[in-house]
């Protein structure tokens, strides 16, 4: 039989077959040759996406071992507990507001803000269309109307609550109608950090302490501990959704950034605040004292605020009374024609520190009060000048100094607008011939006959009625400089209660006073009592530790209205955040400011200030070596030229 094939609808032949399949023979190889190839690219491709995928693979591996932002910020543990959250050591609890009252003051949330914890306060809007909001307020009038109405025909007495709602709903209908209001719903939430269950627990009492004190309920947080702190990451996430109605005007006075306005009607020009670029003009005699403590690094300014504060002072009437350790202010002396009084060993000026002060209009205290005073701050002195003493030696000093007066002929009747003070000479006449005084006559001997003897060993004679006058002790030793001080204050503090007048009192680097005991405690009672005196005293100190580390320096500052922290080293902060009791941002603040910039107390308030100067006033004020140079080198040439003229 012969072969056949099916081939369409027909029958073919073996024969008939091979003949076709000769005849497409080259078509059918070149097809075949097509495949292959594409089956080699198709193959090659495959390969490709192969190794892409292996390397994809590696860098996803790598990047798993690779240590990112996100994994050096964030906590090795998380617990979520039912009202808390502890992220390794931190506990955090987030709060939220439920309540406000009919009326909250601007800047409500300012306690909040200013207290010194580490917290996180997250504000959410939402927008709500007016056309709702009026068409749920028609609802509510029409309900509120037809309640009073129904009150009125029983003869029910008026509701109070019900009458202030009706009001206060048309005045927003009336607001939101005319585009003045804005409706929306408002979320506030605060996330509270502490070191300890316990420590968190007082956290969020003190809050809401605050809160309730202002009629602003709040709740903290139960089984969503961890929506609540989502909340408040800067991630911009609303998890816990509890929002209250509110219209513009009460959102507006819960904006947090709130800066202080020191700007009255009378006073001083400070500076600019930095937060809204008024002016900080303040009279720091208007608070309930006028004391002033200025803090700063070594060239962030603090002598250049202090003497700008001093010459617009000056046009205002006030006196002005400097103790320069430096001779920086000598520049501002000779401009505004101020006494400039040198201290030193070989000086002609003397400052006797057994002077007393004088009797003015029959208020002073009896004689026999002054002269027991003035032998305690006395013994203070010596103190510094010879050490301390045994009880013996400071009876056996007690009874001599109260002699040296009375030797002098200053008794407890004596007149002291006629006595003569005695001096150290005296007091070592009266010790020899005391039994018992061998060894104190010693040590005084280098003040009356040593070295040291041109400092203290003469009467008073300078001259104090400048509206200006400035003590210099920079020629002196450090060793001699802190008794200087105290013998030059405690003269200054006969002058003032003198004469009751408005003066401001400058103690530059007033560390030197903190060295000693007696001499911190002398200048304390100073400051507690300036202000009986019309007297404002200003300290300034760049050795914040050495200030702050004495129980008399923590209470001068307490004791003074008004503190100026300039710049600060990195070993001061930490004692000046604490006691100043500063937040984080004004902490780094103090660390990155420019020179005459930092943060500025006067009373319950504080803003971040920048020191300006006209140029007049930064020609006669400024320390800067090199400003200082090219003054004294304008003048000499102004003098030169000003002589030519007058030999032509």
């Amino acid at each position: 039989m012969t072969d056949q094939k099916n081939v369409g609808f027909g029958i073919v032949t073996v024969e008939v077959w091979n003949i076709i399949r000769m005849a497409f023979k080259p078509a059918l190889g070149k097809q075949s040759k097509m495949a292959r190839e594409e089956n080699k690219r198709r193959g090659e491709r495959q390969k490709q996406v192969q190794e892409e995928l292996i390397s994809l693979e590696e860098e996803r591996v790598y990047r798993e071992g690779t240590v990112t932002i996100r994994d050096l910020i964030a906590p090795s543990a998380l617990k979520v507990e039912t009202t808390h959250i502890q992220l390794d050591e931190v506990f955090l609890r987030t709060l939220f507001v439920v309540s406000y009252p009919r009326y909250i003051s601007v800047g409500w949330s300012a306690p909040i803000l200013n207290m010194n914890l580490t917290m996180d306060i997250s504000m959410f809007f939402y927008p709500i269309k007016s056309a709702i909001i009026l068409k749920q307020l028609k609802k509510k009038v029409g309900a509120l109307q037809a309640q009073l109405s129904a009150d009125a025909e029983k003869g029910a007495p008026r509701d109070p609550l019900r009458e202030t709602a009706l009001r206060d709903i048309e005045q927003l209908r009336d607001d939101l109608t005319q585009g003045i209001e804005h409706f929306f719903q408002f979320a506030f939430y605060i996330t509270v950090y502490a070191s300890s269950k316990e420590e968190l627990d007082n956290s969020t009492e003190d809050i809401e302490n605050i809160l309730g004190s202002k009629l602003i309920y709040n709740k903290h947080v139960l089984y969503q501990s961890e929506q609540g702190f989502n909340s408040t990451v800067p991630l911009g996430m609303d998890e816990l959704s509890i929002a209250f109605n509110m219209n513009s005007s009460p959102i507006a006075s819960s904006f947090p950034f709130i800066s202080s306005e020191l700007t009255s009607d009378n006073g001083v020009l400070y500076g600019i605040n930095r937060h809204n670029n008024s002016l900080i003009l303040f009279d720091r005699f208007s608070l309930q004292n006028a004391n002033m403590v200025v803090f700063a690094t070594s060239g962030a300014g603090k002598s250049y605020a202090v003497k700008l504060e001093v010459l617009r002072s000056l046009m205002l009437g006030v006196d002005v009374i400097i103790i320069d350790p430096e001779m920086e202010y000598n520049h501002l002396s000779e401009a505004v024609g101020g006494t400039y009084i040198n201290i030193s060993l070989a000086s002609e000026s003397k400052v006797n520190p057994f002077d007393l002060p004088r009797p003015v209009g029959g208020q002073q205290a009896s004689t026999e009060d002054i002269i027991r005073s003035a032998v305690i701050t006395i013994k203070g002195l010596i103190r510094i000048m010879i050490g301390q003493m045994t009880a013996q030696e400071d009876s056996i000093m007690d009874r001599a100094l109260l002699e040296t007066y009375a030797k002098k002929d200053i008794p407890a009747s004596s007149d002291l607008a006629t006595v003569e003070p005695p001096i150290v000479q005296d007091l070592v006449d009266v010790l020899e011939g005391m039994e018992g005084g061998e060894n104190l006559v010693l040590k005084l001997k280098k003040f009356t006959e040593g070295t040291f003897a041109g400092l203290f060993n003469s009467p008073t004679n300078v001259n104090t009625g400048n509206q200006l006058v400035i003590f210099s002790v920079r020629d002196l030793e450090d060793e001699l400089r802190p008794m200087a001080i105290y013998t030059l204050v405690s003269y200054i503090w006969n002058i003032v209660r003198s004469e009751r007048k408005k003066r401001l009192l400058v103690i530059d680097e007033a560390w030197w006073l903190m060295t000693h005991e007696d001499s911190a405690k002398f200048i304390f009672a100073l400051v507690k009592r300036a202000r009986k005196y019309y007297l404002g005293v200003t300290t300034i100190t760049q050795d914040v530790n050495d200030f702050l580390g004495s129980p008399y320096g923590k209470a001068i500052v307490t004791n003074s209205s008004l503190q100026l922290l300039l710049r600060q080293s990195p070993a001061a902060i930490d004692v000046i955040e604490k006691t100043f009791i500063l937040t984080q941002g004004e902490r780094y603040l103090l660390l990155e400011s420019a020179i005459g910039e930092g943060i500025f107390f006067a009373g319950l308030k504080h803003a971040a200030i920048k020191i300006v100067a006209s140029y007049t006033e930064d020609q006669l004020i400024t320390s800067d070596p090199e400003q200082l140079m090219k003054i004294e080198q304008a003048k000499k040439e102004f003098e030169r030229e000003l002589g030519a003229e007058g030999t032509t």
